[in-house]
């Protein structure tokens, strides 16, 4: 049973396009160099290397907190990176897109060395996922509460990013695990945005208990540019998505690019038949910034006119993407069997304008 008593059975988006199995899944038909470069030239290096098929990040001060797939979260900075173990009631299960996904920092976190993560584990043979409170004690995260389990899983279409936005409440975002009519259902947790108190008690205003917003396939990035939420989310056939996110339904599986239907949002911006596979997406000056992994770039949309340029294309897949206030960091994603690592792969890169 979830923590919270549901009675169902066992946007700015962008959707991702790709083949029926994954929407990851790299694509030697790409055509991802077609998107004009950005102009501005930008200044790079590398702040962390050797990480293990990261998919979060998240900073405090002058550290850096990165999740890793298989259950791990590395803590780095300038002069020094270690790898922490989590003490969790649940294993985590790094299957397929599963496994230790988005992370986010309480935002007392110096105060309480609090964080929120999100990971796949086993049931009875069936994969969920799970919103947990852990907190960091010397070298290891010990989980302190369960705010939201048994969220139907699978080896794909887990969603999984996290933010806390400037209400405090939690957002989270749920892939449909494979299911496209549940993301439909008020009733399921399935292709949601879900929203809730930082106790795991569900915010006051949603549409039905935890869910915020449905008709999602496999939403994977969140950010609030000042009260308004944008979500990046991968399509099936093309037809990636970055929507404005309200309490609406973004027409998964009943419609997807621009097509139209009363009742259902039409993305604000919608890739085309090429998927890129969008994932983590960050603002700053004006632009949203959002890695993708078939694509294998990073890439800037305009929020006023909503022009695309590619930002970075030497990097291969690019998995999540945060902004400090004054320079953004981006981290490679090619240790996860769908790409092709370099000898310091993964990295953690900064870009400053």
């Amino acid at each position: 049973m979830w923590k919270h008593t549901w009675s169902i059975p066992v946007s700015l988006a962008i959707v991702l396009a790709g083949c029926s199995q994954s929407e990851e899944r790299d694509s030697s038909t790409d055509k991802s160099n077609s998107v004009p470069k950005t102009s501005k030239t930008a200044e790079s290096n590398v702040v962390l290397k050797e990480l293990r098929t990261p998919w979060n990040i998240e900073k405090n001060r002058e550290t850096f907190y990165i999740t890793e797939r298989e259950g791990t979260i590395l803590k780095g900075s300038s002069k020094e990176q270690v790898r922490m173990e989590l003490d969790l009631s649940e294993n985590v299960v790094a299957e397929g897109e599963g496994g230790l996904l988005g992370m986010a920092l309480d935002p007392d976190f110096s105060d309480n060395q609090t964080a929120y993560v999100y990971h796949t584990y086993e049931k009875n043979g069936t994969l969920y996922n799970r919103v947990v409170a852990i907190v960091e004690q010397d070298d290891t995260w010990k989980e302190t509460r369960v705010l939201l389990d048994e969220i139907p899983g699978a080896s794909i279409h887990n969603g999984g990013r996290i933010e806390i936005g400037p209400d405090d409440f939690l957002y989270v975002t749920v892939g449909d695990a494979a299911v496209p009519e549940n993301a439909q259902k008020l009733s399921s947790l399935s292709g949601k945005i879900l929203r809730m108190k930082l106790d795991g008690s569900p915010a006051d205003g949603n549409l039905r208990e935890y869910v915020y917003s449905y008709g999602h396939r496999n939403p994977q990035g969140l950010v609030f540019v000042d009260q308004t939420l944008y979500a990046t989310e991968h399509g099936q056939s093309g037809h990636d998505e970055i929507n404005r996110i309200e309490s609406k339904n973004y027409g998964w599986p009943l419609i997807e690019g621009t097509e139209k239907q009363q009742g259902l949002v039409t993305p604000w911006y919608e890739v085309g038949e090429q998927s890129v596979a969008p994932s983590g997406v960050a603002a700053l000056d004006g632009k949203l910034y959002f890695g993708t992994l078939v694509g294998q770039s990073l890439r800037s949309i305009e929020s006023s006119t909503s022009k695309v340029e590619q930002v970075v294309s030497d990097r291969g897949r690019i998995r999540d993407v945060m902004v400090d206030g004054k320079d953004l960091y981006y981290i490679t994603n090619n240790t996860d069997g769908r790409g092709n690592p370099g000898d310091e792969d993964d990295v953690l890169v900064r870009l400053t304008p």
